[in-house]
């Protein structure tokens, strides 16, 4: 639809006529192409740093004995109260200092480091369902927590995976305050940021911005519609299968 009838009221639900020509015209208007890599290259290291860390942790605190080990899972549930908006000044100092400011080392990196306090819960629950005569059977067999971890824990608690994938997937593909925060080069710019800049001082190209969005959530929906199966499965604790 065009701007005109976008302001129309009382407003429709359906346009008129669909103008295809929007979709064209976005990638002209913005660096399209340039916006979805910018965004992969955040998402994929971020992906990966959370899925192996998070995994790690869960394992660790569902199966391994070391000391002081509850305290340890308390100070890192208690983390799931800290509110983002606190640690967003000291978190933008300390990446200034490093030099990181216009990179995507403050978007990335965090996410090797835990993995985030409720992923490391879920997969912590996840394992506890599992038993332990497993890890004992391969103990025998002279395998060691990590073969243990790789070979035989991970396949067992790929549903869970598949969830915080979708969920991890889907924050960072929408983020916009942190991208905002750290990038100040257009080069830079993510999807959702650099979509905003259709919107003009003066004059915003409300059709544009519509049908940008529209493609946005195109990876979103391909995602869940491929792991929607395993989302109730992957938030209860099933155990042993088969």
């Amino acid at each position: 639809m065009d701007n005109y009838e976008l302001f129309r009221f009382p407003p429709k639900l359906f346009p008129n006529q669909f103008l295809w020509q929007n979709y064209i015209d976005v990638f002209k208007a913005v660096h399209f192409p340039l916006y979805f890599k910018n965004t992969m290259m955040i998402v994929i290291p971020v992906l990966a740093g959370t899925l192996i860390t998070s995994s790690l942790g869960g394992y660790g605190f569902a199966r391994l004995r070391f000391p002081l080990k509850k305290m340890w899972f308390v100070l890192v549930m208690s983390s799931l109260m800290l509110p983002p908006a606190v640690t967003l000044i000291p978190r933008y100092i300390l990446w200034s200092k490093l030099g990181a400011i216009n990179t995507f080392y403050p978007l990335t990196v965090p996410a090797w480091f835990g993995g985030g306090a409720f992923n490391i819960f879920l997969i912590r629950q996840f394992f506890l369902g599992i038993s332990k005569e497993l890890d004992e059977s391969a103990m025998m067999d002279g395998a060691g927590y990590f073969q243990i971890f790789v070979r035989i824990m991970l396949p067992l608690i790929y549903p869970v995976l598949v969830v915080i994938t979708f969920f991890t997937f889907i924050n960072e593909w929408n983020d916009f305050l942190q991208p905002l925060l750290y990038l100040n080069q257009d080069t830079k710019f993510t999807l959702a940021l650099g979509l905003i800049t259709l919107r003009g001082e003066f004059n915003t190209q409300y059709n544009l911005l519509m049908a940008g969005a529209a493609l946005m959530t195109l990876p979103a929906i391909i995602i869940f519609f491929f792991g929607q199966r395993y989302f109730v499965e992957g938030i209860s604790t099933t155990g042993i299968k088969g």
